[in-house]
Formats: C-alpha cells, sequence, structure tokens
C-alpha cells in the first residue's frame, strides 16, 4: 500500500512524458511521501509507449498499463483505479496543462474530510469559442441535472479518497461524470481552484463534437445515480401521467357521446386519448420489470445499495455473551 497513486491517460503524448515525470517526481519527492504514477497508454502510435518504457525502467515508482488498442480516456481511468495501491488516487491529464505543484494541497484536503476534491482551472488557457464556451455550457447544464454544482467538470485533475472510485464502473465518457456518480456515494465533494497552463506539445483531442456524445451519457448517469435502485419512479410516474390524461380525455368524450349524441367517428381526440391510456399502461409495466432487472442485478452481484464510511459499536462482554443464552434457556 502506497499513499498516493497518480493515474495519467496517455495516447500520443511522446514530446511531453519527459517534462511530465521530471515534474511529478519533483513536486512528489518533495512532498515526502509514498506515491506511484500510474501510465496507461491508451493504444499510442507514436514513440509513447517507448518513452514510458524507458522511464518505467529507470525509476520504480512508475508504472506502466498498455492497452491493445485506444479504448477511450474513460476506460483508462478505470484500469488505472482497478490498478491503483494508494490510499488516495489523483487523475490527471498527460500534456502538461495541468500543474503537478497542485496535487499536494488536493491530497491535504482529502485528508481534512473531503472524499472527492476537483480542480477548478479558473483561468483557463484555452480558446473561447472552441473550448471555454461549449465547458461552460456543459459544467452549467451537468450541474443542474445532477445536483452537483461545480464550476470545471472537465477539468482532469481531481483527488478521491481510493475506496469511492474502486467500485465505480465507467462507459462511454464518463470519466468527466465522477464527482456526479460519486455523490451516490458521498456528500463530501469540493473543488479547488488549480493552475492551468498552456498546450506546449501537440493538440487537443477534444472537440465540440463530443457534446452530443457528453449529453447522452449525462442522461446516463442521472438514471443511475437518481433512479437505478428504484427505475419504476421515473417510468412509473411519466406512465401514470399519460394514462391519467388518456382516461381524461376518454371519460370526457364518453360523457358527451352518452349525454351529448356526439359522434366520435371523425375525432382524433379519441384515438390521441386511446394511445396515451395503452403507452401509459406498458411504461408502468416497463418500470416494473426495471424494478426486477435492477433487483437481480445488486443481489447477483452482492451488490449493496447503500456506502458505509465507518462502524461505531461496543463489544458485548464475555460474560453477557455466555450468560445469554442461559437467561433464554431459563425463560
Amino acid at each position: 500500500m502506497v499513499e498516493l497513486s497518480v493515474v495519467i491517460p496517455i495516447r500520443d503524448e511522446a514530446e511531453s512524458l519527459e517534462d511530465l515525470h521530471r515534474e511529478l517526481s519533483a513536486t512528489l519527492d518533495a512532498w515526502a511521501r509514498t506515491y506511484e504514477i500510474i501510465f496507461i497508454d491508451d493504444g499510442s502510435v507514436d514513440r509513447s509507449f517507448e518513452i514510458l518504457a524507458r522511464l518505467q525502467a529507470a525509476d520504480p515508482q512508475v508504472r506502466v498499463i498498455r492497452f491493445r488498442r485506444n479504448f477511450g480516456q474513460t476506460a483508462a481511468f478505470a484500469a488505472g483505479f482497478e490498478y491503483a495501491r494508494g490510499r488516495f488516487i489523483v487523475t490527471s491529464d498527460g500534456d502538461l496543462q495541468n500543474d503537478p505543484r497542485d496535487i499536494p494541497a488536493m491530497v491535504e484536503e482529502l485528508e481534512r474530510g473531503a472524499d472527492v476534491v476537483c480542480g477548478w482551472r479558473q483561468d483557463r488557457k484555452d480558446a473561447f469559442l472552441s473550448r471555454r464556451l461549449p465547458s461552460m455550457t456543459a459544467n452549467a447544464l451537468i450541474s443542474m441535472v445532477t445536483g452537483v454544482r461545480l464550476h470545471d467538470y472537465g477539468c482532469s485533475l481531481k483527488a478521491f479518497n481510493a475506496d469511492i472510485v474502486k467500485g465505480m464502473r465507467l462507459y462511454g465518457e464518463m470519466h468527466r461524470f465522477l464527482p456526479a456518480m460519486a455523490s451516490e456515494h458521498t456528500s463530501r465533494i469540493t473543488e479547488r481552484i488549480v493552475n492551468h497552463r498552456p498546450r506546449k506539445y501537440g493538440r487537443s483531442k477534444y472537440g465540440i463534437g463530443r457534446t452530443i456524445r457528453v449529453v447522452l451519457d449525462l442522461l446516463t448517469v442521472k438514471f443511475l445515480v437518481s433512479y437505478s435502485t428504484r427505475p419504476l419512479h421515473v417510468f412509473g410516474m411519466v406512465g401514470g401521467a399519460m394514462a391519467f390524461l388518456g382516461l381524461l380525455i376518454s371519460s370526457w368524450l364518453a360523457y358527451w357521446r352518452l349525454f351529448g349524441g356526439m359522434s366520435l367517428a371523425n375525432r382524433p381526440l379519441l384515438l390521441l386519448g386511446i394511445v396515451l391510456i395503452f403507452t401509459g399502461v406498458q411504461l408502468v409495466t416497463v418500470g416494473l420489470l426495471a424494478e426486477m432487472l435492477a433487483r437481480t442485478y445488486h443481489e447477483s452481484q452482492n451488490k449493496p445499495t447503500y456506502s458505509v464510511e465507518q462502524i461505531l459499536q461496543s463489544e458485548i462482554p464475555a460474560i453477557a455473551r455466555d450468560a445469554a443464552p442461559q437467561k433464554l434457556r431459563r425463560l
């Protein structure tokens, strides 16, 4: 066990790796605690793995995980979390824009009681229209939908208590939603202003085209965080509302047909009422099936629906334990 694991996904960052390793090592050596640096080579096609292998041979604190192909940043973080041995886990980018000197202060905030500390690039060194404006919009949307209000979901520099992220299953582009997913287990999520530097080598692999995928993953995260153990609440509420509206429409039409002599043969409203009733019943049924699947999912994996941080209890004295069966027998 080490104190800190730093998890860094790498894809075609050959030019920055030696500077990144030098800065990280200098910062963490001065911090004077045990640490490891885990580089995940996410299918690089340049000299990244060759350089990582050389760094690992010279530095025992470095560990390198190489993917067979490019699986994406989320998969890289998932692998890093699985192989990390540290009590605390810090994530960072490999492009030198995150400053390693912010790491000790973020870990100290964890030691003061936080479970998740998120970096906030208040003075971000990126283009406004292509990077900062979409990020600001996404941050506002994610904060509103998930209820975890942060200024900068997209900052990769984050610090976690290891037990918070070890059990997470990450898919798609969900690495940016780690604080929202962590909120399922803890409310102690804070943010800290961090230094952000201009990109020194290469070009960014993120673009505005990822927005649609982020929005779709946001819907998934919202459902998992809010309704994974009670899916009938979301399906049932929507289905019940539709069925109720359909019944109102059908009842109103039936009244006028019986007491007002209204003809229903040419009324599209009748079809709408019938469709709403059947759709509502189907959604409620889907909710019931989802409830069964959710219970099967949790019970088959012995996956708890809660997260325990600490248990305080007193041991029963040996005399009391011995006396209890005798008392029961006398009764």
